[in-house]
């Protein structure tokens, strides 16, 4: 089967099920566990990495994560997980649209 046809089904799926529309577009889903842990699944890759800064591609967003000791604790094709002191995440749009 090709790819449009799993993104069809899965579509299907999640309006059967009502899920959150997100899953069937691909979107990323974020964990902010305490101010310690974070994850998140269908990441792009990631940007950006410091001890005070990571930047993380979600496809049609950029994903900040902000604070102290940031480590990067696991990452797979589909998950990444980040801990330390986290104070701040924020969502950036990218601006894909020509004036």
């Amino acid at each position: 089967m090709g790819r449009g046809v799993w993104n069809r089904m899965g579509a299907e799926a999640v309006d059967r099920l009502d899920l959150p529309v997100e899953l069937a577009h691909g979107m990323p889903q974020m964990e902010l566990m305490g101010q310690r842990q974070f994850l998140m699944a269908r990441h792009k890759g990631v940007l950006s990495y410091s001890t005070e800064l990571v930047e993380i591609s979600g496809g049609e967003l950029i994903v900040r994560v902000c604070g102290r000791e940031l480590q990067l604790l696991a990452m797979t094709e589909e998950e990444l997980r980040l801990g330390g002191q986290i104070e701040k995440v924020e969502l950036v749009g990218l601006c894909t649209e020509k004036l």
